[in-house]
């Protein structure tokens, strides 16, 4: 009888997952990178109260509906004057470059009616990129990028935030 029970549970949330359309943002152009499969696999089943979504692209992770969304594989960022942030989650840190909406390296499906927050790592290979609705992002879109850190710290660090003082 418990086994029926569990099965039933199981299919129950494939069915409710299964109502929501995949998450659809396009690949980065280094998706392929064998480090984006191990982010991947790290990365929490429920963000933000959200549930992971099914998705149509390679090395994409998406949560809840408006979707949160992560692309692993996207253009790493040079040397930039972008407000860059440090987020610190256990011993794991993460530099962030936290982009303005009508900033030119925010992707086309993260310009929302809405708005939304953009952050793309700063010196990790291969850069990761995460999009914060504004509805879903609340008061503070960088708690996200808490949750997200383990997963992403499997990214090689080759850069790190510099501030006006650390010159």
């Amino acid at each position: 009888m418990r086994r029926r029970r569990m099965v039933a549970v199981a299919a129950a949330v494939v069915a409710v997952g299964a109502c929501s359309p995949p998450v659809t943002v396009p690949a980065g152009p280094d998706a392929a990178d064998p480090v984006c499969g191990e982010v991947l696999q790290a990365l929490p089943g429920v963000l933000a109260g959200g549930e992971e979504r099914s998705i149509g692209s390679q090395s994409i992770a998406g949560w809840g509906e408006p979707a949160i969304t992560l692309r692993c594989g996207v253009e790493v960022p040079g040397p930039s004057t972008e407000r860059c942030i440090t987020v610190e989650s256990g011993e794991t840190s993460v530099d962030w470059l936290a982009l303005e909406a009508d900033d030119a390296m925010v992707p086309d499906h993260a310009r929302r009616e809405n708005g939304s927050w953009t952050f793309i790592t700063y010196g990790r290979v291969p850069a990761v990129e995460v999009v914060v609705p504004t509805e879903r992002g609340g008061d503070q879109p960088t708690a996200v990028l808490v949750d997200l850190a383990s997963a992403v710290e499997r990214t090689t660090a080759e850069r790190a935030c510099v501030g006006a003082d650390d010159l």
